[in-house]
């Protein structure tokens, strides 16, 4: 189910997360927030990714502990990738390590220090509403339809490797997931590309898989 708001958070900060998803939910707005909305059988980075790709804003829960958490880092890295807008919610006076100020350094701060949170809350729907009707009025009137891929296994296991030497694990799901949507081998490769951080990278994986342009079948 597509939730307009993805909710990123250290697990010691469980409570505190599931707080705002009621207080935001309470006002009209979905959210998405793990594992509530994973299923049983469902790959946990699989549905992650996928509920960032249809989020329309993240809230990053921003403590101590997500400050340090690899796994809130590779959210964050993916939601800005994504071009998603990211509001931090600050529940400790700390500052973002470099992993993270990287990829905060342009996005919303709120600072919710201070217990109770309520008016801190209702700051945080009023900027989301605000951020959500700015996508609304920028999204694309043509909708993304997946459908069975018809590239070949070797062409696809190639395009994961090279992909995995920049990205790691998260390459499979990745390529499985643009091999659905794709009909021809230079769109793939595209579509992969952007999914690098830089124009560098997408540049190098483009000729690491150059061979599939010219001659591959699908």
């Amino acid at each position: 189910m597509t939730r307009a708001v993805f909710v990123s958070y250290s697990q010691s900060d469980r409570n505190t997360a599931y707080e705002l998803v009621a207080r935001v939910e309470a006002s009209g707005i979905e959210c998405w927030i793990a594992p509530r909305d994973i299923a049983p059988s469902a790959e946990w980075a699989a549905e992650i990714i996928d509920a960032i790709s249809a989020a329309a804003v993240m809230v990053l829960v921003f403590s101590a502990d997500s400050n340090s958490s690899p796994q809130v880092r590779r959210e964050v890295e993916r939601a800005v990738h994504k071009r998603l807008p990211v509001i931090a919610f600050r529940v400790d006076d700390v500052l973002p390590e470099k992993s993270l100020e990287y990829f905060l350094s342009a996005q919303h701060w709120l600072d919710a220090f201070t217990v109770p949170r309520e008016a801190h809350y209702d700051k945080l729907i009023y900027h989301l509403q605000r951020a959500l009707d700015s996508r609304a009025a920028t999204a694309p009137t043509v909708t993304e339809r997946g459908s069975a891929s018809t590239h070949s296994a070797a062409v696809l296991s190639e395009l994961e490797r090279q992909l995995a030497i920049r990205l790691g694990p998260v390459a499979r799901i990745l390529v499985q997931r643009a091999a659905s949507r794709t009909s021809s081998i230079e769109e793939l490769r595209v579509r992969l590309a952007e999914e690098l951080g830089s124009e560098q990278e997408r540049r190098a994986f483009m000729a690491g898989t150059s061979l599939f342009s010219v001659g591959q079948g699908t």
